[in-house]
């Protein structure tokens, strides 16, 4: 049985036009796993999955919040974006990347009109991906702002 976080944010992301975003991000970026994910304190959980690289994550399927880098940006609350972990001196020893495997990352803070921090748009691959660009950067960006509109629609935030 699921609990009503995981409940709403499974509801939060079944929608067509997030799909329609993280099918764009994958063509975009060439990555292989894109996602919308739900991001408290304590709880990391996929809203919305696209998973080309059988990393094994479905709509409300959870990750232990404290191995995401999801969680620094929910603390900093800024994007993150790296072509390639190995070859960034931040990010080559981090525990995180070599944990699950991937070299390209994004992710993108979702902050709701009323500035409370929803969760990340995100992306990783396990290949180098070109994706520390500023176009890039931009459209994503771009879209974690249509995306937390969207999600207001769905569930309003509280004031």
């Amino acid at each position: 049985m699921q609990d009503d976080l995981v409940r709403r944010a499974v509801e939060d992301g079944d929608q067509d036009a997030i799909r329609a975003f993280l099918a764009d991000i994958c063509s975009l970026t060439d990555m292989g796993f894109a996602a919308v994910a739900r991001v408290t304190e304590d709880r990391w959980i996929a809203c919305q999955v696209l998973d080309k690289i059988e990393f094994g994550l479905t709509p409300g399927g959870e990750l232990a919040v404290a191995t995401t880098i999801c969680n620094e940006i929910r603390e900093h609350g800024h994007a993150v974006v790296f072509d390639d972990a190995s070859a960034e001196p931040d990010w080559r020893t981090h525990p995180i990347p070599i944990l699950y495997g991937f070299k390209s990352y994004a992710s993108f803070p979702i902050f709701l009109s009323n500035g409370d921090f929803y969760g990340t748009l995100c992306a990783i691959d396990p290949a180098r991906r070109r994706i520390a660009t500023p176009q890039v950067i931009a459209t994503l960006r771009a879209y974690a702002a249509q995306i937390a509109t969207l999600l207001e629609v769905r569930s309003p935030p509280t004031a």
